[in-house]
C-alpha cells in the first residue's frame, strides 16, 4: 500500500538523538497507518547509520537512507525525498528541536484543504530567543523584498506538501538554503501557503552545525544572502528568456 505521508529527517551526527527521535514518532504516528519515516544518515561521522539501523528493526515505519560524504542540509533532504513514496511529503529535524508531532498536525491540516495539491503548509515558531527572533526578522524583511514575497520564519519546520510539487522543483539547493528554495517555490507558484505554531526547543543533544557563534552565524548569513540574489537573477533571467 502506498503512504500517505513520508517524513524526510537528515541526521548529521545524531547518534544518542536516533533512539528518542524514533520513540517519539512512534508516540506521534500511534495506530495511524500509511505513514514512513526516512532517516538520513547525512554522512554521519559517529555511529549514527549504526543507531538507525538498529531503530528500523524495532519500528517498521522507519528506513534508512545514507549519504556517504556530508555535501550539506538540503543535500541530505533531497536524498531522503528521492526516496519518498508517500502522496505528501514533509521534512523536519532529527534533533529534537521541533517536536515530530508537527508532522500529523500538518498532515491534518492540509488534508482539510480544498485543494490540498495546491498547498504549502509549513511551521511558524514560537517560543524563541531574542536575538534568534531579530537574526530571523531581517532575513525575513531582506528576503521578502529581494524575491517581492511575503516570506518569514523561512526556516521553520515542518514543510509539508503533496509530491507533486517536487517534479516543480528539481533543482534546489545543497545547503540551508534549502528551507527558502521550496518556501519561495511554492510562493511563486501561486499555492495556498498555510503557517501553523510550532514550539521550538533547546536541544537534548550536541550542538548545531551551524549556530554556534557570530562567526558561523555571519557564515550562514553570506552564504544565503549570495543564494538568495543568485536565485532572483536566475528568475529575471528565466522571464526573459
Amino acid at each position: 500500500m502506498k503512504p500517505v505521508l513520508s517524513v524526510v529527517a537528515p541526521c548529521y551526527n545524531e547518534e544518542k538523538s536516533v533512539p528518542l527521535i524514533a520513540q517519539a514518532f512512534s508516540t506521534a504516528i500511534g495506530k495511524r497507518r500509511g505513514i514512513e519515516v526516512i532517516l538520513v544518515d547525512n554522512g554521519s561521522a559517529d555511529g549514527t547509520q549504526t543507531e538507525i539501523k538498529k531503530q528500523a528493526k524495532k519500528y517498521s515505519f522507519i528506513k534508512l537512507v545514507v549519504v556517504k560524504k556530508n555535501i550539506g542540509y538540503g543535500f541530505g533532504i533531497h536524498s531522503g525525498l528521492k526516496h519518498a513514496a508517500g502522496e505528501y511529503v514533509v521534512w523536519t529535524h532529527a534533533d529534537l528541536q521541533t517536536n515530530p508531532a508537527d508532522v500529523i498536525k500538518a498532515l491534518e491540516i492540509i488534508l482539510k484543504q480544498e485543494k490540498p495539491e495546491k498547498c504549502f503548509v509549513k511551521g511558524k515558531r514560537k517560543g524563541r530567543p531574542f536575538f534568534d527572533v531579530f537574526f530571523t526578522l531581517g532575513m525575513a524583511v531582506f528576503e521578502s523584498v529581494l524575491l517581492r514575497k511575503v516570506l518569514y520564519d523561512i526556516n521553520a519546520q515542518p514543510n509539508l506538501f503533496h509530491r507533486s510539487f517536487l517534479e516543480k522543483v528539481p533543482n534546489p539547493p545543497n545547503d540551508f538554503s534549502f528551507d527558502l528554495y521550496f518556501y519561495y517555490m511554492a510562493k511563486r507558484m501561486g499555492y495556498k501557503t498555510i503557517r501553523f505554531p510550532v514550539e521550538f526547543r533547546k536541544r537534548v543533544f550536541g550542538q548545531s552545525h551551524w549556530n554556534t557563534g557570530l562567526k558561523q552565524t555571519w557564515k550562514f548569513i553570506k552564504r544565503t544572502l549570495e543564494y538568495s540574489i543568485k536565485l532572483r537573477k536566475s528568475l529575471e533571467e528565466e522571464s526573459h528568456a
